[in-house]
């Protein structure tokens, strides 16, 4: 019996799960996989899934084990993500989250598939079944990733820290896909820098605290940070080339408990983005020069620290891997469903898996919106503000075509590898 595609894509929306805490969805994703005749393993960095199918060209292989040797070539990763984010769905829709969840702080927060990894694991689910009953058509080694804690920038590294590439062969490429704001139906790919690199970043400033009516006595944080999140904006508007890219986000700000104390410290998180390498080392450099040069103009009496919380490289397309993957793409959907999409300043951490295997990546996007509905936006020009994208708590893609689409752009990519 098939699959219930649309059931498990609800199932899962309906119950997110925090980064490194997707228990539930690894769970669900595990025990599909083996109905699939797949051999599974959970507890992957920490809560990774991974599932592996052995088809020779003369039919169902008789071997069992995961050692690396037993593999039949060529190899495939293909990978999803299942985690979800801390925000409060406000979408209206029947199976809308009404989930709680706990994060690293000890916080009660709302929780939402806001991301579409719900959609991703679906969509995933929904091709590995094409594969399985296509599998006389195709020969070799497809090796499925369920993915823990992109929203982290650290379920990859957990993954492969975890013995990935010792206990599973090395892929001839790594393919991934991400549901995204495009008409349902359209698929974003291109060679080269498909999305931005990323480092998260917190800074903690340090003053002098006290009475709120006597602020000659302190060393105010709070206007320390202030003008710290100003001077930070003139980076991308003033240091980078206007050709270029760059995004300096301030994403939080903490400072203070009662508003007539007078903190001794304020904490900024920011995310900054950049398309490669040389970016990365200017705006790095910048976001240090200003941080530091606002506490010192402050009379700061004491430096303040800047951590990095985690590092993502360039999601960077393999140019004939590309090709191959965009060809494969037409023929399955057509020539006019897939597009150009340009460089996405948003960061994954797919490419962990390609660039320690030393291998191709390909990753893509594939749209999620109803054509009619982004076809008035696009021409009343209110796109950014009617069209919801990734992370808005009104974030929700359509059912149908959405897992259709993604079932088969990742089942076809996957098979113009599999000989």
């Amino acid at each position: 019996m098939a699959i219930d595609l649309e059931a498990l894509y609800i199932d899962l929306h309906q119950h997110p799960e925090l980064s490194f805490q997707e228990t539930r969805t690894a769970g669900i994703a595990a025990q599909h996989l083996r109905d699939l005749g797949l051999e599974v393993e959970e507890g992957v960095g920490v809560t990774g899934v991974v599932g592996v199918l052995r088809n020779p060209s003369t039919g169902p292989s008789t071997s069992s084990g995961t050692q690396v040797e037993d593999f039949l070539q060529p190899v495939v990763w293909v990978r999803a993500d299942m985690d979800a984010l801390p925000v409060e769905e406000q979408t209206g829709l029947a199976y809308a989250s009404t989930a709680k969840g706990v994060d690293p702080a000890g916080t009660t927060v709302p929780v939402m598939h806001a991301c579409g990894h719900d959609m991703h694991v679906t969509a995933m689910i929904g091709a590995v079944e094409k594969l399985v009953a296509e599998r006389g058509e195709w020969s070799g080694t497809l090796v499925v990733l369920i993915q823990p804690a992109e929203e982290y920038g650290a379920g990859a590294r957990a993954m492969l820290d975890d013995g990935l590439l010792a206990r599973y062969p090395k892929p001839d490429v790594v393919l991934g896909q991400h549901v995204t704001p495009l008409p349902a139906g359209i698929i974003g790919v291109r060679s080269g820098t498909q999305m931005a690199a990323s480092d998260g970043l917190t800074v903690t400033l340090h003053g002098r605290g006290g009475h709120g009516s006597r602020p000659h006595a302190t060393i105010d944080p709070v206007v320390m940070a202030a003008a710290t999140v100003m001077r930070l904006q003139t980076i991308a508007s003033r240091e980078i080339d206007p050709q270029g890219v760059a995004v300096v986000t301030v994403g939080s700000i903490h400072a203070g408990l009662k508003n007539n104390i007078i903190p001794a410290e304020a904490k900024l998180e920011l995310s900054l983005r950049y398309p490669n390498e040389d970016a990365r080392e200017k705006v790095l450099k910048s976001v240090e020069r200003i941080v530091r040069a606002e506490a010192m103009a402050s009379g700061a009496e004491r430096e303040p620290e800047i951590h990095t919380q985690h590092t993502l490289p360039a999601t960077i397309n393999d140019e004939e891997a590309t090709a191959r993957v965009s060809s494969a793409l037409r023929r399955a959907l057509g020539d006019s469903a897939v597009v150009d999409p340009g460089m996405f300043t948003g960061s994954e951490d797919v490419s962990w898996f390609a660039r320690d295997a030393e291998v191709p990546l390909v990753f893509w996007f594939w749209g999620g919106v109803d054509p009619a509905r982004f076809a008035e936006a696009l021409a009343t020009g209110t796109v950014e503000k009617d069209i919801p994208t990734n992370h808005s708590p009104f974030f929700a893609p359509e059912i149908h075509p959405t897992i259709e689409v993604g079932v088969t752009a990742m089942s076809a990519a996957a098979r113009e590898f599999l000989a």
